[in-house]
């Protein structure tokens, strides 16, 4: 059963534009093993983090570092949940998540499902 959907995009010059304004940023929203990934991996876990918020019902006070967007040994994307995180997916009942990145054109994206 499904129990969150979420969907994000975002476009890589302004995505840029902001870590350059701002080069806290990059430490404030990716774990250290996330920050050093090229501007297209970095623009699609920010939008896997996004999309994972709006599946767990975007509630106040989750920890961006609290989801940390990992490969698989397949090389497949997936979470590693943990914190404030890992709490909101226990209590909607999500047992399992799925996660899709894609960048191209300019943008990046990403899909997140929720299930239990």
């Amino acid at each position: 059963m499904i129990v969150g959907l979420g969907i994000d995009v975002v476009e890589l010059v302004r995505f840029e534009a902001s870590l350059t304004r701002t080069p806290a940023l990059r430490d404030k929203l990716f774990t250290p093993a996330e920050a050093g990934l090229p501007l297209q991996s970095l623009a699609a876990r920010f939008a896997a983090k996004e999309a994972l918020a709006k599946a767990l019902g975007a509630p106040a006070g989750l920890h961006w570092h609290d989801a940390e967007v990992v490969s698989l040994p397949s090389g497949d994307p997936t979470f590693e949940l943990r914190g404030t995180v890992l709490a909101r997916a226990t209590e909607l009942g999500a047992t399992s998540t799925h996660l899709s990145l894609s960048h191209d054109g300019g943008i990046a994206s990403a899909v997140v499902v929720l299930e239990r």
